[in-house]
Protein backbone atom coordinates (compact mmCIF):
# COMPACT_ATOMS: atom_id res chain seq x y z
CA UNK A 1 0.00 0.00 0.00
CA UNK A 2 1.13 3.18 -0.99
CA UNK A 3 1.02 6.31 1.68
CA UNK A 4 -0.31 9.32 0.84
CA UNK A 5 2.81 11.77 0.74
CA UNK A 6 1.36 15.31 0.29
CA UNK A 7 2.39 15.67 -3.49
CA UNK A 8 3.10 13.49 -6.74
CA UNK A 9 6.37 11.89 -7.05
CA UNK A 10 7.04 13.10 -10.66
CA UNK A 11 9.01 15.69 -11.86
CA UNK A 12 8.05 19.09 -14.01
CA UNK A 13 9.19 20.13 -16.99
CA UNK A 14 12.13 22.35 -14.80
CA UNK A 15 13.14 19.23 -13.00
CA UNK A 16 11.61 20.00 -9.98
CA UNK A 17 9.23 17.96 -8.19
CA UNK A 18 5.67 18.47 -9.23
CA UNK A 19 3.09 20.14 -6.59
CA UNK A 20 0.19 18.47 -7.50
CA UNK A 21 -1.58 16.43 -4.98
CA UNK A 22 -1.54 12.86 -5.78
CA UNK A 23 -3.71 9.90 -5.90
CA UNK A 24 -3.34 8.46 -2.78
CA UNK A 25 -3.19 4.33 -4.48
CA UNK A 26 0.16 5.39 -7.22
CA UNK A 27 1.56 8.77 -5.31
CA UNK A 28 1.06 10.33 -9.05
CA UNK A 29 -0.90 13.13 -9.87
CA UNK A 30 -3.52 12.80 -13.28
CA UNK A 31 -0.55 14.82 -15.27
CA UNK A 32 2.10 11.72 -14.04
CA UNK A 33 0.10 9.02 -14.26
CA UNK A 34 0.86 6.74 -17.25
CA UNK A 35 -2.79 5.13 -16.33
CA UNK A 36 -3.91 8.70 -16.73
CA UNK A 37 -2.31 9.79 -20.05
CA UNK A 38 -5.81 9.92 -21.75
CA UNK A 39 -7.81 11.57 -19.11
CA UNK A 40 -5.08 14.34 -18.53
CA UNK A 41 -4.97 14.83 -22.75
CA UNK A 42 -8.59 15.45 -22.55
CA UNK A 43 -8.54 17.80 -19.41
CA UNK A 44 -5.77 19.65 -21.57
CA UNK A 45 -8.06 19.88 -24.55
CA UNK A 46 -11.05 21.38 -22.47
CA UNK A 47 -9.10 23.63 -20.29
CA UNK A 48 -7.48 24.91 -23.36
CA UNK A 49 -11.10 25.04 -25.14
CA UNK A 50 -12.38 27.11 -22.18
CA UNK A 51 -9.38 29.96 -22.26
CA UNK A 52 -10.24 30.19 -25.70
CA UNK A 53 -14.02 30.84 -25.39
CA UNK A 54 -12.88 32.92 -22.15
CA UNK A 55 -10.80 35.81 -24.65
CA UNK A 56 -13.43 35.81 -27.20
CA UNK A 57 -15.87 36.19 -24.56
CA UNK A 58 -14.27 39.17 -22.77
CA UNK A 59 -13.41 40.71 -26.11
CA UNK A 60 -17.00 40.97 -27.86
CA UNK A 61 -18.41 42.05 -24.27
CA UNK A 62 -15.34 44.60 -23.43
CA UNK A 63 -14.75 42.78 -20.53
CA UNK A 64 -11.48 43.32 -18.56
CA UNK A 65 -12.74 41.20 -15.29
CA UNK A 66 -14.35 41.90 -11.87
CA UNK A 67 -11.49 43.76 -10.54
CA UNK A 68 -12.96 47.27 -10.25
CA UNK A 69 -16.16 48.94 -10.03
CA UNK A 70 -16.38 49.96 -13.67
CA UNK A 71 -16.06 46.62 -14.43
CA UNK A 72 -18.59 45.22 -12.61
CA UNK A 73 -21.04 47.95 -14.14
CA UNK A 74 -19.96 46.53 -17.18
CA UNK A 75 -21.18 43.13 -16.83
CA UNK A 76 -24.53 44.59 -15.07
CA UNK A 77 -25.27 46.81 -18.42
CA UNK A 78 -24.40 43.39 -20.42
CA UNK A 79 -27.18 41.64 -18.05
CA UNK A 80 -29.53 44.41 -18.11
CA UNK A 81 -29.15 44.84 -22.18
CA UNK A 82 -29.66 41.55 -22.49
CA UNK A 83 -32.71 40.97 -20.24
CA UNK A 84 -34.45 44.24 -21.67
CA UNK A 85 -34.02 42.16 -25.08
CA UNK A 86 -35.74 38.86 -23.65
CA UNK A 87 -39.47 37.86 -23.41
CA UNK A 88 -40.78 39.20 -20.58
CA UNK A 89 -41.09 36.44 -17.61
CA UNK A 90 -41.04 36.11 -13.68
CA UNK A 91 -37.14 35.15 -13.81
CA UNK A 92 -36.74 38.12 -16.51
CA UNK A 93 -38.37 40.83 -14.08
CA UNK A 94 -36.13 38.81 -11.31
CA UNK A 95 -32.94 39.18 -12.85
CA UNK A 96 -34.03 42.82 -13.79
CA UNK A 97 -34.75 43.83 -10.00
CA UNK A 98 -31.60 41.91 -9.09
CA UNK A 99 -28.91 43.60 -11.94
CA UNK A 100 -31.10 47.26 -10.31
CA UNK A 101 -29.98 46.40 -6.51
CA UNK A 102 -26.26 45.23 -7.73
CA UNK A 103 -26.18 49.19 -9.40
CA UNK A 104 -27.50 50.94 -6.57
CA UNK A 105 -24.91 49.05 -4.26
CA UNK A 106 -22.15 49.86 -6.85
CA UNK A 107 -23.58 53.55 -6.93
CA UNK A 108 -22.98 53.69 -3.59
CA UNK A 109 -19.93 52.86 -3.14
CA UNK A 110 -18.79 54.52 -5.64
CA UNK A 111 -20.29 57.89 -4.05
CA UNK A 112 -18.64 56.20 -0.34
CA UNK A 113 -15.11 55.93 -2.07
CA UNK A 114 -15.46 59.66 -3.46
CA UNK A 115 -16.30 61.37 0.28
CA UNK A 116 -13.31 59.31 1.31
CA UNK A 117 -11.06 60.33 -1.04
CA UNK A 118 -12.01 64.04 -0.44
CA UNK A 119 -11.73 63.39 3.28
CA UNK A 120 -8.64 61.91 3.05
CA UNK A 121 -7.13 65.02 0.87
CA UNK A 122 -8.93 67.96 3.17
CA UNK A 123 -7.06 65.59 6.20
CA UNK A 124 -3.57 65.13 4.39
CA UNK A 125 -3.27 69.04 3.04
CA UNK A 126 -3.92 70.44 7.07
CA UNK A 127 -0.66 71.36 8.59
CA UNK A 128 0.52 69.23 11.06
CA UNK A 129 0.73 70.29 14.83
CA UNK A 130 3.73 70.44 16.56
CA UNK A 131 5.21 67.50 18.31
CA UNK A 132 4.28 67.73 22.39
CA UNK A 133 1.43 70.00 21.74
CA UNK A 134 -2.28 69.21 21.83
CA UNK A 135 -4.87 70.84 20.22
Amino acid sequence: MTTYRGQCSGMNAQGGTCKAHPRSDTGLCLWHDPELAEAAQEARRHGGQRRKREVTIQAAYDLEGLGSILEIRRIVEIVVTDMLGAENTVARARTLLSAAQVAANLLKTGELEERIESIESVIESRPKPASGRKQ
